[in-house]
């Protein structure tokens, strides 16, 4: 099986289902090519409260609770995939001159959509990537894969298996979010070269540069408009160019041991030089030299930890950024409405804690809180920002099969935001299935 899902099954999903070891194996000359992946599908029951202190069907820019719609409506149905996706992978290995060496394709197709004919939205395209190594020196990656920080944030949050936050109020949507902005930053899938170190003893690290991601970065603002060949915006709407002049830097160490207590440990951390281009005609020309025309260092690290023994787990996480905002990797992450001709930086900070226990039917129950947090920048009075995002997540997922598990959740989701009294509140409730192959 693909190691991403392996990890995600081992490590994070914490389902006390028996999956499989690999996929379907194919033995091809030189190579062995290994075709795995899953296939999932919730429905969702989401009831929302009138949001307080704000208007009917809004809250602070980056809340993740739903509201009320326009015609006072807080509850919903959708059918969707969960937080991972329905997945096919292709894996290929063999060893060539004293060379372990490895290729991954995958696509992820869409559970639902809600488009009249079905046909709206096209799969995703999440990992393309190459490995060469050997055991004595270690594993070097190009291509697309999972981010480095962050990574075991969120292979190690149950609600891999299940839906977690974000659950659609219509149908259609491609993922959920899990615990992504209600306990940490989405990791993403970035283009990457990166060493990891061989296994010492349980202990290994991890190094790359990542391809500089844009959009994300920024008061939640984003390039809008035609583009030139050069990626500039060529429309005569003034608007605002958020990009990266440098590779990101992403790292992580960690430690894993076995025995009647085993478990792992990790940190990780991220950083990226961010420029803000304010541009407002055809000409391209800047529209001022205010803080809409700036750059600055966004950077974050993590904690975390997660343990097992007999029949009971436990994990605990914890991240801290200043310009990284919030849920997306720099979503919100500084202030640009200053007058003093710089972007004022934000700090954020969340994390999550989740335990774990297998009951003699196999189903394992599992219990997790986790929030995120968004503080305003120095000086700044923004009532628009959203302030916190947390979950209460309670799950049971039982394996009918060695292969398909049985998922059902209860989610809910709060945001407050800086404005005293603003603050939506939704519930979720989901059942479903996930089968891994």
């Amino acid at each position: 099986m693909n190691n991403k899902i392996k990890l995600a099954v081992a490590g994070a999903v914490l389902s006390a289902a028996s999956v499989a070891n690999a996929g379907i194996i194919i033995p091809a000359g030189d190579w062995t090519l290994d075709v795995n992946g899953n296939v999932n599908a919730f429905a969702t029951w989401s009831d929302a409260d009138k949001a307080k202190g704000t208007a009917i069907n809004t809250v602070a820019a980056g809340g993740l609770a739903h509201g009320e719609d326009l015609t006072g409506e807080g509850s919903t149905q959708d059918i969707n995939t969960g937080l991972l996706p329905s997945w096919l992978g292709f894996t290929g290995t063999t060893r060539q001159n004293d060379v372990d060496v490895s290729f991954t394709i995958s696509f992820q197709p869409n559970a639902s959509d809600n488009g009249a004919a079905g046909d709206d939205l096209t799969p995703k395209n999440r990992q393309a990537f190459v490995t060469f190594g050997d055991k004595s020196w270690g594993t070097v990656k190009l291509g697309k894969d999972l981010g480095i920080f962050a990574g075991q944030a969120i292979l190690n949050d149950m609600t891999l298996l299940g839906v977690g936050g974000g659950a659609a109020m219509v149908s259609g949507a491609k993922t959920t979010l899990g615990g992504i902005g209600t306990g940490y930053i989405y990791p993403a899938w970035k283009g990457q070269i990166s060493y990891t170190t061989p296994n010492m003893n349980g202990f290994t690290a991890t190094i790359g540069i990542t391809n500089p991601n844009q959009g994300a970065f920024g008061d939640g603002l984003t390039a809008t408009g035609s583009t030139d060949d050069n990626g500039d915006i060529t429309t005569t709407t003034a608007t605002t160019e958020l990009y990266q002049d440098r590779f990101g830097i992403e790292g992580q160490l960690m430690y894993e041991w076995t025995g009647d207590v085993a478990g792992k440990v990790w940190a990780s951390g991220a950083t990226y030089d961010v420029n803000i281009d304010a541009r407002s005609a055809a000409n391209q020309t800047a529209t001022t030299t205010s803080a809409d025309d700036d750059s600055y260092t966004a950077s974050v690290y993590d904690i975390g930890a997660s343990i097992t023994t007999g029949n009971f787990g436990l994990t605990g996480y914890y991240y801290n950024g200043d310009g990284v905002g919030t849920t997306l990797m720099g979503a919100y992450g500084v202030d640009t409405t200053t007058t003093s001709g710089k972007a004022k930086k934000r700090d954020s900070d969340g994390g999550y804690v989740q335990a774990t226990y297998i009951i003699p039917t196999g189903t394992k129950l599992g219990l997790a809180y986790g929030v995120s947090n968004l503080d305003e920048a120095s000086g700044e009075t923004n009532a628009a920002l959203v302030e916190k995002n947390d979950r209460w997540t309670v799950g049971a997922y039982h394996p009918l099969t060695k292969h398909l598990n049985l998922v059902a959740e209860y989610n809910k989701i709060e945001s407050e935001g800086h404005a005293a009294g603003q603050k939506m509140e939704s519930d979720h409730f989901s059942l479903g299935a996930i089968l891994f192959f």
